[in-house]
């Protein structure tokens, strides 16, 4: 799906203004199940210390390239870093071990792809089940990916990720707003916040809290200098694709068009002649992210060029700091 506009506006009109209110019936429902969802499970504590890297709002704000930087940072420490993942958008409920030449995105999700690439990473919808399994591989620390709502692991440092951009928009819930729960819900829930590409020139919305903050930045992962004055025609299908359009722009490229489809959309014969086609009429060459380009089928793949993310923290001694301190005591009380 794609966000509301009203989720997001600074300026609501009428329209606006009135949605979140005629919706919030089906906002306190979906609160509701939430609550039961966690009053009724008894969280699992495993034998290793388990890192969440989550999310206040639906969409996208960079949780699997955060998890990224994260497993490669503490595997250059020398831990043996697992990654969990719930696989979304792919057909194995898991666990399963992620394999790149043998899994496609239908099996286990774009997702998975990419962070198999950082570390060892494993898709399963019962995340127990999942870090059990991992454990079981060696993995002295476990890397969860999306998980500060998920009730069933106990979570020894947990990170909220909030657009710097967009910040927590109307500060409703779905579907009133973008939340997955009220903001002091999940505040709770968290250790650490992450603030995700703040610009001056996009003031976030208020964000109040006395947790420790973070700015990290989306930068293109090696060189991009060769983007600089190349016209592109740039496509994605992410939780907030002017995220990835922004970037070009900002690296100077000619952005001569861009299209945003759907997260996870599923790239068909038929998107990829229609952006065959309108890349031509602009005489620009065809650019997307890497999460997007496994999903496309294999035979268009050669016509486009690939643009790496990777998360860039202003202060990274400072959250690793943090997050030892945070998972120090699981050394002499792992149970």
């Amino acid at each position: 799906m794609r966000a509301p506009e009203f989720w997001y506006a600074r300026k609501p009109g009428v329209r606006g203004r009135i949605l979140p209110w005629l919706l919030s019936p089906l906002a306190m429902l979906y609160i509701a199940a939430g609550w039961l969802r966690h009053f009724f499970v008894a969280p699992k504590k495993v034998s290793v210390p388990v890192i969440c890297i989550g999310n206040l709002v639906v969409g996208g704000s960079g949780k699997t390239p955060i998890a990224i930087a994260l497993a490669k940072q503490l595997r250059a420490q020398g831990k043996q870093v697992h990654i969990l993942t719930r696989g979304y958008g792919g057909r194995l409920r898991g666990p399963v071990a992620v394999v790149p030449g043998q899994h496609s995105s239908l099996d286990v999700g774009d997702e998975a792809l990419l962070l198999a690439d950082a570390a060892p990473t494993w898709v399963a919808r019962d995340r127990v089940a999942g870090a059990q399994a991992a454990i079981g591989a060696g993995a002295d620390l476990l890397v969860l990916d999306d998980g500060l709502q998920n009730p069933h692991l106990v979570k020894d440092f947990s990170v909220m990720l909030m657009d710097g951009k967009r910040g927590p928009g109307n500060g409703w819930v779905i579907p009133s707003g973008p939340l997955r729960e009220p903001q002091a819900v999940g505040v709770r829930r968290a250790d650490a916040v992450l603030l995700v590409d703040v610009h001056e020139a996009y003031p976030m919305v208020s964000f109040d809290t006395a947790l420790p903050q973070f700015k990290v930045s989306r930068q293109p992962a090696g060189k991009a200098e060769d983007l600089q004055g190349q016209r592109l025609y740039a496509f994605c299908g992410l939780g907030h694709p002017q995220q990835f359009f922004d970037m070009l722009r900002d690296l100077n490229a000619d952005l001569a068009g861009a299209r945003a489809f759907a997260d996870h959309h599923p790239y068909r014969i038929a998107d990829c002649r229609q952006l065959t086609a309108d890349a031509a009429v602009k005489g620009a060459q065809l650019v997307t992210t890497a999460k997007d380009y496994v999903r496309l089928p294999e035979g268009f793949r050669g016509q486009v060029r690939v643009v790496p993310l990777e998360m860039r923290f202003a202060d990274m001694a400072g959250f690793m700091q943090l997050l030892h301190e945070k998972t120090a005591d699981r050394k002499t009380n792992p149970t």
